[in-house]
């Protein structure tokens, strides 16, 4: 959903999934570019001509994965900005450190929920 926003919007995108049938998800047209590889390589970033980039999303379900992305993103490529979606709050702390800025499914989850209820409490 977000490479097609992403896209549609103007954007170049390059979507990297080591998972052949999540590129099924990307719409008609997608007018960006597909990498069947394992983001955490070094080969898949170059490929994705990192060193270009304006922006870095890590977007996996798993925390660590994002947080070696990011963190090569950031610290080895210079990308300008990085942001990392982080399903355990506790992590959060750790990628901010880093400079990385952070989307936590969790938080805007439970925010959304209390929200709904009525009941002001965060």
């Amino acid at each position: 959903m977000l490479a097609n926003r992403l896209s549609k919007a103007g954007n170049s995108v390059v979507v990297i999934d080591r998972n052949l049938e999540s590129f099924r998800h990307l719409s008609a047209d997608f007018s960006g570019y597909r990498i069947h590889m394992d983001a955490v390589e070094v080969a898949a970033l170059k490929k994705a001509q990192i060193e270009k980039a304006d922006c870095l999303l890590a977007t996996t379900n798993r925390d660590n994965v994002n947080l070696m992305v990011a963190q090569m993103a950031k610290a080895v490529y210079q990308v300008p900005l990085v942001l990392a979606r982080v399903y355990e709050p506790a992590h959060e702390f750790i990628y901010r450190e880093l400079g990385i800025q952070v989307i936590s499914p969790t938080q805007l989850s439970a925010e959304a929920f209390f929200d709904a209820m009525g009941t002001g409490e965060r």
